[in-house]
Protein backbone atom coordinates (compact mmCIF):
# COMPACT_ATOMS: atom_id res chain seq x y z
CA UNK A 1 0.00 0.00 0.00
CA UNK A 2 1.24 3.43 -0.74
CA UNK A 3 -1.04 5.92 0.98
CA UNK A 4 -4.59 6.93 1.69
CA UNK A 5 -6.22 9.11 -0.95
CA UNK A 6 -8.03 12.40 -0.48
CA UNK A 7 -11.55 11.84 -1.78
CA UNK A 8 -12.21 14.75 -4.12
CA UNK A 9 -15.05 15.33 -6.60
CA UNK A 10 -12.70 14.10 -9.36
CA UNK A 11 -12.05 10.87 -7.44
CA UNK A 12 -15.77 10.35 -6.87
CA UNK A 13 -16.44 10.88 -10.57
CA UNK A 14 -13.96 8.08 -11.42
CA UNK A 15 -15.43 5.79 -8.74
CA UNK A 16 -19.02 6.36 -9.78
CA UNK A 17 -18.22 5.09 -13.28
CA UNK A 18 -18.12 1.63 -11.64
CA UNK A 19 -21.04 2.02 -9.21
CA UNK A 20 -24.64 1.18 -10.00
CA UNK A 21 -25.99 3.91 -7.72
CA UNK A 22 -24.23 7.20 -7.05
CA UNK A 23 -21.81 6.95 -4.14
CA UNK A 24 -20.78 9.89 -1.96
CA UNK A 25 -17.36 10.55 -0.43
CA UNK A 26 -18.48 9.39 3.02
CA UNK A 27 -19.58 6.04 1.50
CA UNK A 28 -16.11 5.00 0.34
CA UNK A 29 -12.61 4.30 1.60
CA UNK A 30 -9.80 4.89 -0.94
CA UNK A 31 -6.18 3.73 -0.95
CA UNK A 32 -3.26 3.28 -3.34
CA UNK A 33 -1.61 -0.04 -4.02
CA UNK A 34 1.53 -1.03 -5.90
CA UNK A 35 0.15 -3.67 -8.27
CA UNK A 36 3.31 -4.79 -10.08
CA UNK A 37 6.67 -3.55 -11.36
CA UNK A 38 9.54 -4.24 -13.74
CA UNK A 39 11.76 -5.98 -11.18
CA UNK A 40 12.64 -9.68 -11.52
CA UNK A 41 10.30 -11.43 -9.11
CA UNK A 42 10.31 -14.63 -7.02
CA UNK A 43 9.04 -16.56 -10.06
CA UNK A 44 11.97 -15.25 -12.15
CA UNK A 45 9.67 -13.14 -14.28
CA UNK A 46 9.29 -9.39 -14.80
CA UNK A 47 6.99 -7.05 -16.65
CA UNK A 48 8.46 -4.77 -19.28
CA UNK A 49 7.70 -1.06 -18.94
CA UNK A 50 5.50 -1.28 -22.05
CA UNK A 51 3.57 -4.10 -20.37
CA UNK A 52 3.07 -1.98 -17.26
CA UNK A 53 1.64 0.80 -19.44
CA UNK A 54 -0.81 -1.61 -21.10
CA UNK A 55 -1.75 -3.13 -17.73
CA UNK A 56 -2.50 0.40 -16.47
CA UNK A 57 -5.33 0.53 -19.01
CA UNK A 58 -6.48 -3.04 -18.37
CA UNK A 59 -6.61 -2.79 -14.57
CA UNK A 60 -9.09 0.08 -14.38
CA UNK A 61 -12.33 -1.43 -13.08
CA UNK A 62 -10.75 -4.71 -11.94
CA UNK A 63 -11.74 -6.16 -8.62
CA UNK A 64 -9.58 -6.80 -5.58
CA UNK A 65 -10.07 -10.15 -3.87
CA UNK A 66 -8.21 -12.42 -1.42
CA UNK A 67 -5.66 -15.11 -2.38
CA UNK A 68 -6.74 -15.24 -6.05
CA UNK A 69 -9.94 -17.02 -4.99
CA UNK A 70 -12.50 -15.86 -7.58
CA UNK A 71 -15.63 -16.43 -5.51
CA UNK A 72 -17.91 -13.40 -5.43
CA UNK A 73 -17.88 -13.14 -1.65
CA UNK A 74 -14.11 -12.45 -1.80
CA UNK A 75 -14.58 -9.21 -3.75
CA UNK A 76 -13.48 -6.38 -1.52
CA UNK A 77 -12.24 -3.43 -3.59
CA UNK A 78 -12.04 -2.08 -7.13
CA UNK A 79 -9.38 -0.14 -9.06
CA UNK A 80 -10.72 3.17 -10.37
CA UNK A 81 -7.45 4.77 -11.56
CA UNK A 82 -3.86 3.77 -12.36
CA UNK A 83 -0.49 5.41 -12.89
CA UNK A 84 2.84 4.10 -14.14
CA UNK A 85 5.55 5.66 -11.97
CA UNK A 86 9.26 5.72 -12.76
CA UNK A 87 11.69 5.96 -9.84
CA UNK A 88 14.94 7.61 -10.93
CA UNK A 89 16.77 6.74 -7.69
CA UNK A 90 16.47 2.97 -8.11
CA UNK A 91 17.52 0.41 -10.72
CA UNK A 92 16.16 -3.09 -11.30
CA UNK A 93 18.27 -6.24 -11.10
CA UNK A 94 18.98 -5.96 -14.84
CA UNK A 95 19.82 -2.24 -14.78
CA UNK A 96 16.57 -0.58 -15.86
CA UNK A 97 14.97 2.36 -14.06
CA UNK A 98 12.60 0.87 -11.52
CA UNK A 99 9.02 1.42 -12.70
CA UNK A 100 5.81 0.43 -10.93
CA UNK A 101 2.13 0.21 -11.79
CA UNK A 102 0.16 1.92 -9.03
CA UNK A 103 -3.56 1.46 -8.64
CA UNK A 104 -6.03 3.65 -6.78
CA UNK A 105 -8.73 1.47 -5.24
CA UNK A 106 -11.95 2.03 -3.38
CA UNK A 107 -14.13 0.03 -1.04
CA UNK A 108 -17.67 0.82 0.04
CA UNK A 109 -17.60 1.39 3.81
CA UNK A 110 -19.60 -1.28 5.64
CA UNK A 111 -19.72 -2.75 9.13
CA UNK A 112 -18.22 -5.95 7.69
CA UNK A 113 -15.09 -4.29 6.27
CA UNK A 114 -14.31 -1.87 9.09
CA UNK A 115 -11.57 -4.17 10.44
CA UNK A 116 -10.10 -4.61 6.93
CA UNK A 117 -9.86 -0.82 6.56
CA UNK A 118 -8.10 -0.67 9.94
CA UNK A 119 -5.68 -3.41 8.80
CA UNK A 120 -4.93 -1.54 5.56
CA UNK A 121 -4.32 1.72 7.43
CA UNK A 122 -2.16 -0.14 9.97
CA UNK A 123 0.03 -1.71 7.28
CA UNK A 124 -1.10 -5.26 8.03
CA UNK A 125 -2.91 -5.85 4.75
CA UNK A 126 -0.61 -4.39 2.12
CA UNK A 127 0.89 -7.14 -0.04
CA UNK A 128 -0.88 -7.80 -3.33
CA UNK A 129 -0.49 -9.97 -6.39
CA UNK A 130 -1.92 -9.54 -9.89
CA UNK A 131 -3.50 -12.10 -12.18
CA UNK A 132 -3.30 -11.40 -15.90
CA UNK A 133 -2.64 -12.97 -19.29
CA UNK A 134 0.31 -12.10 -21.52
CA UNK A 135 0.88 -13.11 -25.12
CA UNK A 136 4.67 -13.29 -24.97
CA UNK A 137 7.33 -14.40 -22.48
CA UNK A 138 10.83 -13.50 -23.60
CA UNK A 139 13.89 -15.42 -22.34
CA UNK A 140 16.45 -13.02 -20.87
CA UNK A 141 19.32 -15.20 -22.09
CA UNK A 142 18.49 -15.90 -25.75
CA UNK A 143 15.50 -13.67 -26.54
CA UNK A 144 13.19 -16.52 -27.55
CA UNK A 145 9.46 -16.15 -27.01
CA UNK A 146 9.09 -19.22 -24.81
CA UNK A 147 5.34 -19.41 -25.42
CA UNK A 148 5.84 -19.94 -29.15
CA UNK A 149 9.40 -21.34 -29.28
CA UNK A 150 10.52 -22.85 -25.96
CA UNK A 151 14.26 -22.63 -25.44
CA UNK A 152 16.55 -24.78 -23.29
CA UNK A 153 17.19 -22.08 -20.66
CA UNK A 154 15.62 -22.60 -17.24
CA UNK A 155 14.18 -19.69 -15.23
CA UNK A 156 16.26 -19.08 -12.12
CA UNK A 157 19.44 -20.70 -13.45
CA UNK A 158 22.59 -18.80 -14.33
CA UNK A 159 24.24 -19.05 -17.71
CA UNK A 160 27.66 -17.57 -17.18
CA UNK A 161 26.96 -14.19 -15.57
CA UNK A 162 23.36 -14.05 -16.79
CA UNK A 163 20.35 -15.05 -14.73
CA UNK A 164 17.56 -16.56 -16.80
CA UNK A 165 14.18 -14.92 -16.29
CA UNK A 166 11.18 -14.28 -18.52
CA UNK A 167 10.12 -10.79 -19.56
CA UNK A 168 6.31 -10.65 -19.68
CA UNK A 169 5.17 -8.81 -22.81
CA UNK A 170 1.93 -7.91 -24.60
CA UNK A 171 -0.69 -8.16 -21.83
CA UNK A 172 -3.98 -9.44 -23.25
CA UNK A 173 -6.18 -9.28 -20.15
CA UNK A 174 -6.13 -8.32 -16.48
CA UNK A 175 -8.28 -10.63 -14.35
CA UNK A 176 -7.97 -9.37 -10.77
CA UNK A 177 -5.59 -8.31 -8.03
CA UNK A 178 -5.45 -10.00 -4.65
CA UNK A 179 -4.41 -9.38 -1.11
CA UNK A 180 -1.89 -12.15 -0.39
CA UNK A 181 0.57 -12.98 2.38
CA UNK A 182 3.58 -13.51 0.07
CA UNK A 183 3.42 -11.93 -3.38
CA UNK A 184 5.58 -13.11 -6.30
CA UNK A 185 6.72 -9.52 -6.69
CA UNK A 186 8.45 -8.55 -3.48
CA UNK A 187 7.58 -4.85 -3.81
CA UNK A 188 3.87 -5.32 -4.53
Amino acid sequence: MDKSIEITDEVMEKINVHAVGELKAEDVYCFSVLLCDNEVDRDNEKFSVDSLKKLAELYIGRTGIFDHDPRGENQTARIYDTQVKEYTDRLTYDGEKYTALMGDAYMVRTEDNRSLITEIDGGIKKEVSVSCAVERKICSVCGADVIKEPCMHMKGKRYGERLCFHVLESPADAYEWSFVAVPAQAGA
